[in-house]
């Protein structure tokens, strides 16, 4: 009975979470609208930029455990910080993960790319992009407002293109034919 129970409330909650990270995926798209015309102001290194960083961090610290990498990518990883990976893999899964789905190094926890991908399979807008290979992280940009290197471009600039338009676009392509 309790296993009934429990796969009857199965379909109620996976409605409730797709429920929320639809909602997610509006209000990241809502900031992003509302912080466009805000780059004359919040030019790198401002006082404005020192203003915005405790309120993101704030927000993101309670809704997502942020780690404050300045180069955010929640969208692209099902809401989940991939900075809470004990390795800090960017990209996806260690070799470790254990069949339950749990981490290799915090058996207590979930791997963070299980989670992701489990959200990311609830997402419609975003979720293709879990496929992007993301560049390394750039450690000068610890503690910086992501919104902010978002605005001015300095989250994406690289020695090398890690993934050109067209193989993104081939992707997401490929996500939505086997989603």
């Amino acid at each position: 009975k309790f296993l009934l129970s429990l796969y009857s409330l199965s379909p109620r909650v996976n409605f409730m979470k797709k429920i929320s990270l639809i909602l997610q995926e509006a209000l990241y798209d809502f900031t992003h609208w509302a912080i466009q015309p805000l780059k004359p102001l919040l030019k790198l290194n401002s006082r404005m930029e020192k203003a915005l960083i405790p309120l993101e961090r704030i927000g993101k610290e309670i809704a997502y455990d942020c780690k404050m990498c300045g180069q955010c990518i929640l969208h692209s990883t099902g809401m989940v910080c991939s900075m809470n990976c004990p390795k800090n893999l960017r990209n996806g899964p260690c070799g470790g993960v254990r069949t339950n789905g749990h981490c290799e190094v915090k058996p207590e926890i979930k791997c963070v790319w299980v989670r992701a991908y489990e959200n990311a399979q609830l997402m419609p807008k975003y979720g293709a992009e879990m496929l992007w290979i993301q560049p390394p992280v750039k450690r000068n940009l610890q503690g910086s407002s992501a919104w902010v290197n978002m605005l001015h471009g300095v989250d994406q600039k690289h020695a090398i293109e890690w993934q050109t338009p067209a193989r993104r676009e081939d992707l997401e392509k490929l996500w939505r034919n086997n989603g």
